[in-house]
This record gives C-alpha cells, sequence and structure tokens, in this order.
C-alpha cells in the first residue's frame, strides 16, 4: 500500500516510515521539510495523491493553549479534506492516553479536538491513543525541577517505548479500520517519580526526585488520568532493558 506518514520525520514518523517499508509498503514521509505543510495546505494533495492510508503523528510547535488547538484543528481540517478528494481509506492519528479526562489541560483539549474532527469526518478511522514515552522522561524531569530537585505529581504512571508505539502504529495502519480509538501502555505501573528517579540515576544525574500532592504535570492536576481507564494494548518494552539500551 501507499502510506503517507504526516510528520514523517520526527521520532515517531521516521521509524514508522522504515517499519512500513521494512513490511513492502510504499511509506512516503510527508512535513515541512519535504515540501507538506498541512497548516497552509502546500503539498497536502500532492502527497496525498495514490494513498490507501494516512498517519498522523504531527505534533504542535507550540504547547501553549491558543497555538496547540489551532494546529491541531487547521492541520486535521486540512488533512481530512484532502484525503476525502484523494479517496484515502483509513485515516490512523497518534493521540494521548487520558485526553478527554483532563478538560484543563490546554494540551490535550486539543487533542480532544482533533479526534471530535477525525470522527465527525466520514473517513474510516482508528486513533492510537499512547502514554508517554520512555524517551521524553528527561523533558518531564527538567518541566519540573527547581534548584536540585525534581518535584512530581502523586498517582499512577505507565509510560511506554517509542519503538511499541511505532510498532503498532505499523500494525494498524496496515489493517482494517477499527472506527474507534485503541490504548496502549507499557508493561509497567508504577508512579511518576519511581520511573523518573530511575531514568535519572541510569544517567548519573544528581539531581533528587520527590513528589507531593500540589506537583502538576506541566502546569496540570493529573491523579491517574494519564494510565488507561479500561483495557489496553501493552508494549513489549521493559522500561529496564530500555535503560540498559
Amino acid at each position: 500500500m501507499r502510506i503517507v506518514v504526516v510528520g514523517g520525520t520526527g521520532l515517531i514518523g521516521k521509524a514508522l516510515v522504515q517499519a512500513l517499508r521494512e513490511r513492502g509498503h510504499e511509506a512516503v514521509p510527508a512535513s515541512p521539510s519535504t515540501g507538506v505543510d498541512t497548516l497552509t495546505g502546500a503539498g497536502v494533495a500532492d502527497a496525498l495523491a495514490g494513498a490507501q492510508v494516512v498517519v498522523d503523528v504531527t505534533n504542535s510547535p507550540s504547547f501553549e493553549d491558543g497555538p496547540v488547538l489551532d494546529f491541531f484543528t487547521r492541520s486535521t481540517t486540512t488533512l481530512l479534506g484532502a484525503e476525502r478528494e484523494a479517496g484515502v481509506g483509513h485515516h490512523v492519528a497518534l493521540s494521548i492516553v487520558g485526553t478527554d479526562r483532563l478538560p484543563e489541560a490546554g494540551y490535550l483539549r486539543a487533542k480532544v479536538a482533533q479526534e471530535k474532527l477525525i470522527i465527525d469526518a466520514g473517513i474510516p478511522f482508528t486513533i492510537l491513543r499512547a502514554t508517554q514515552f520512555f524517551e521524553f522522561l528527561g523533558a518531564i524531569a527538567d518541566s519540573a525541577t527547581d534548584g536540585g530537585t525534581v518535584t512530581l505529581p502523586e498517582g499512577a504512571f505507565q509510560p511506554v517505548a517509542a519503538a511499541d508505539v511505532v510498532a503498532t502504529l505499523a500494525e494498524v495502519a496496515t489493517g482494517a479500520p477499527l472506527g474507534g480509538t485503541l490504548d496502549l501502555a507499557g508493561p509497567d505501573r508504577r508512579t511518576m517519580e519511581a520511573f523518573v528517579r530511575e531514568a535519572l540515576a541510569a544517567r548519573e544525574d544528581p539531581r533528587t526526585v520527590t513528589t507531593g500532592p500540589e506537583a502538576r504535570y506541566f502546569g496540570t492536576a493529573i491523579g491517574d488520568a494519564l494510565v488507561p481507564a479500561g483495557e489496553a494494548r501493552l508494549g513489549e518494552v521493559r522500561f529496564e532493558d530500555w535503560l540498559k539500551g
């Protein structure tokens, strides 16, 4: 199949293009660096010509409430319109576990808006909601650092390896549309504090990691909202093995 990966030059997109090509598909990366801009529409129609599947793994360059909502709504609207014209039969989007349970988080409100556009578009679709990636634990620590101390929220946390996200997207993109969402999480559930402490220790980062009831995740109180609330697919890569990689 011809599968266009929008956001195909980023962390997930680049690896997904490679995985799909290894499966024998014509995987095409689409991003501003390849001449495809989903905000302006430049290059989108040409990129989607002849495609059976479009996988959207784009991310907003700004995480501020207004710009991130504008990015996901404009980009998704552009894509879905072009897909309708091109006769694309399957739209796959990468989203986040907990999007609909944290309405005070501007980024997640934007992802909810994106999901609604996809659901209402009339194009067969699959939405993969993944938990946070192991690869982002350093950024999470940096966002919660004051001096030499990292203070993180309490509650359950179940991050997943980017490699498992890529493998699941490749499976979903080459299968029949689900017409719904699929949750993906890592095989281990602990606290955010535990994961971040182990990640920093593995790279000999001297910061102290602690937790507290008032701590926030990028400004948002999360509780247990970042882990699957029900049935979910579990990744294969265990955290301790990823740390050794």
